[in-house]
């Protein structure tokens, strides 16, 4: 059914409207709300990225078929296809344990895993909370969690209101278990027996982590960390309108900000038998922002971790002799600007051998993401393993015994998009690399438990997903398990992007983006130009793979694009300097400096793109965005107003130290300074000149709504005229994933016909509407 439009009342609306401008009518609106859902259900056989059932030749994947979506297992070795799980009984069940209903077809997740021997499916509802594991003999469903022990803020703050897990740990041996009594560490014979204090020390304000402790393989030892908490900073939020009561509901959630004290994690080591404890010298690590697990070699002679110091400037492995206690840094990173701890996959260390004489490390050293090897005894680099003007994504498998290294990677292949990820082998001597995958393409790699095979699945925007099974040993092909079919997209009217590429600020960096036109474009018109922009440091955003439907808040998908571009506009997207997958100098950009957002390669881009193609008017340039790219928009507005002229910005972090610590921290360093007024919304909202539309969800978890009403704030103080739309009971979506999507749509379409196309807009009130149902 059409969420939006009703055809009759349509029509009533035309009648009753006489447009004294140009006006984008409402058929015209409902074909743009609805082209998602009339286009998404026409392609066959585009499948997402399969995942491998642990332990066994067999992986679950999605695709599309007529209508929606089937989920399928597929056996490597017999090549055997066949029906993950009945999805008409899923979708009951599921509906039952969430009191709504599914279409077996459309069911509300993307990937699953099958668990417990196959018996049950566990998998995420995206753009939500919500997780569940449902039995595949009788179909029930229950949520799930996939976050095990003690809740975190943003992984810096435990909450002290859920008890940790205090479960005994048994030592290797099995003679000894440890747990924490009283704050402090305690051990005892397995089975219970005599209990032995290795701890005095240990206080509610510093406290042993029962979650930390962690034994020796030999049994002899063990270590854990004593706690520091951190500032317990608590966001509250209130319902207004909660679906089940009359009255508003308040809602508290545990958020640490940007210079908010956060736990300090301080190792001990024990001696069981002799009841030792080791308090260990923190110089090398006196300020951690956060520190990993402790583990332990191989050989029971050392314990490492690695610390990640508040303002991400420093990075350090560290190794603890386990008989003296003394700490050493076997490798350290202390660059100029910052070390990217929060972008996936780029920190990396491996223990070859788990024994530290050699270590796989993960660097930016040389200007761009690398690997080395380093000595695990001297810390010198025995070698760089990888090297050159391109960019190492992702550790995917490290061979000690063959010595070689699996590895993602992009900009390796010249001629190439250099966004596109490919797959690579080498040896730890830098020797013998190898390709994986050779198609000019995106590619999504995964392997088996036992690295016999692995499923590539790679696509473009203009070209759908192929789904191959190959041998690891040398890459040949058993068979191609999938090849997406879009010719009825094709002949609806689909088309994909146009990739462009411009120089950017210095004339010479190369600027990534995509266009996307009207379907009726007209090449003798003039037509505005809309940015969708998200510019976060943490990624890439341009498309690079096929799939062109959703919307979300890091940027719509290209049919979204389209969407908004079928009203009368140019839609484009681009990767301006600041944002990951280049150089370490092109994402340095970034540094202290988010007002920045790329903004001059955004518009010389744009210029260029302008000279080059007719009907490109940058005398008319809008700008939307969500979440990070929300913040983006209105920087777009109150930094380059002689530019961006329209905007609409969704769940915008707009000032950084009102929102996660984690994200914040990571690109504006630590402690708080001038950096962060410089990019804030708020303190320079005394600038806005342009037309402003802020969309914010009352409840949303991720970005505190607070920060969209300070710059309301702000914006009335300053005497400026903006549109603020506050969503009841909708959260970090902001009426860009939820049931009202079609009214976010609309108000989004008429906020960019009205100012800057300058275009009237129907008057969507006089459409007829019928009374809520009764409760």
């Amino acid at each position: 059914m059409k969420r939006f439009g009703y055809a009759a009342a349509m029509v009533i609306l035309l009648s009753l409207q006489a447009p004294a401008l140009s006006q984008v009518t409402a058929e015209r609106y409902q074909q743009s709300i609805d082209l998602r859902d009339d286009w998404m259900y026409l392609t066959e056989n585009v499948a997402d990225t399969p995942r491998w059932i642990e332990n066994t030749s067999r992986f679950v994947y999605r695709k599309t078929v007529p209508g929606g979506f089937s989920f399928v297992t597929m056996d490597a070795r017999t090549g055997e296809k066949r029906p993950a799980f009945d999805q008409a009984r899923l979708a009951q069940g599921l509906g039952a344990a969430m009191s709504t209903r599914y279409e077996p077809l459309r069911l509300p997740f993307n990937a699953v895993d099958l668990v417990d021997g196959e018996s049950a499916i566990r998998f995420r509802i995206p753009l939500s909370d919500l997780a569940f594991q449902c039995s595949l003999s009788d179909y029930a469903c229950e949520p799930y969690s996939y976050d095990k022990g003690q809740p975190r803020g943003f992984g810096v703050v435990r909450d002290l209101t859920v008890p940790a897990d205090n479960s005994p740990k048994p030592s290797p041996d099995g003679r000894w278990e440890a747990l924490v009594s009283n704050h402090n560490i305690i051990v005892r014979p397995a089975g219970g027996g005599p209990v032995t204090v290795l701890s005095t020390d240990g206080s509610e304000g510093d406290f042993y982590d029962p979650e930390s402790i962690t034994w020796s393989p030999d049994s002899t030892k063990l270590a854990a960390y004593r706690v520091r908490p951190g500032f317990r900073r608590e966001i509250t939020r209130v319902a207004s309108s909660p679906p089940d009561q009359v009255q508003p509901r308040v809602i508290v959630q545990l958020y640490p900000k940007p210079g908010d004290p956060v736990d300090i994690d301080r190792p001990v080591l024990f001696h069981i038998e002799s009841r030792r404890q080791f308090r260990i010298d923190h110089d090398l690590f006196p300020n951690p922002y956060r520190m990993t697990e402790i583990e332990w070699r191989a050989d029971s002679r050392s314990i490492r971790f690695e610390y990640d110091e508040r303002g991400h400037q420093v990075w350090r492995l560290i190794e603890v002799d386990a008989e003296t206690g003394i700490p050493r840094a076997v490798v350290s990173e202390e660059p100029e600007t910052f070390v990217n701890t929060h972008s996936q996959g780029r920190r990396y260390s491996h223990d070859v051998a788990g024994l530290g004489r050699e270590v796989i490390w993960m660097s930016e050293r040389d200007g761009w993401n690398h690997l080395y090897l380093i000595d695990g005894r001297t810390g010198r680099v025995r070698n760089q393993i990888t090297r050159g003007p391109w960019v190492v994504r992702e550790v995917v498998k490290v061979d000690a015994d063959k010595r070689q290294i699996w590895f993602a990677a992009n900009g390796m292949r010249p001629n190439e998009d250099p966004y596109l990820q490919h797959y690579y082998r080498i040896d730890f001597d830098g020797r013998n690399l190898t390709p994986l995958t050779t198609a000019e393409a995106y590619h999504d790699v995964v392997f088996s438990t036992d690295m016999e095979f692995y499923v590539d699945n790679y696509s473009r925007t203009d070209m759908p997903n192929v789904l191959e099974l190959r041998r690891t040993s040398d890459g040949s092909l058993v068979s191609e398990v999938e090849r997406g079919d879009i010719s009825r997209l094709v002949a609806a009217g689909f088309r994909p992007p146009e990739t462009f590429v411009a120089k950017g600020r210095d004339g010479e960096t190369d600027i990534w983006g995509v266009i996307v036109r009207p379907r009726d474009f007209d090449p003798t018109r003039q037509y505005p130009v809309i940015e969708n922009i998200y510019a976060g440091p943490h990624s890439s955003f341009v498309p690079k793979t096929f799939w062109p439907f959703g919307y979300h808040s890091s940027g719509d998908k290209v049919v979204g694009m389209q969407a908004l571009a079928d009203l009368g506009f140019i839609v484009v997207q681009i990767d301006g300097m600041g944002t990951l997958n280049r150089s370490k100098a092109f994402h340095d950009v970034a540094w202290r400096n988010l007002a920045d957002n790329g903004f001059p390669d955004r518009i010389a881009w744009h210029r260029t793109a302008a000279e080059r193609f007719p009907g490109y008017d940058i005398s008319r340039v809008g700008i939307y965005g969500g979440s990070a790219g929300g913040q983006n928009a209105l920087n777009g507005l109150l930094f380059h107003p002689e530019f961006y002229k329209v905007g609409v910005a969704y769940a915008g972090c707009f000032d950084n130290r009102m929102d996660k610590i984690g994200w914040n921290e990571a690109w504006l360093g630590w402690p708080i300074d001038e950096a962060y007024s410089h990019s804030s919304g708020v303190d320079n909202a005394w600038r806005l000149q342009g037309q402003l539309l802020m969309v914010v969800g009352e409840l949303d978890m991720n970005v505190d709504p607070a920060s969209t009403m300070q710059v309301a704030d702000a914006l009335i103080k300053a005497r400026k005229d903006f549109d603020l739309l506050v969503v009841p009971g909708d959260g970090h979506g902001a009426l860009r994933s939820t049931g009202a999507i079609d009214y976010g749509l609309r108000r989004q379409f008429d906020f960019f016909v009205r100012h800057l196309a300058g275009e009237s807009t129907p008057n969507w009130n006089a459409v007829p509407a019928s009374p809520p149902p009764a409760e």
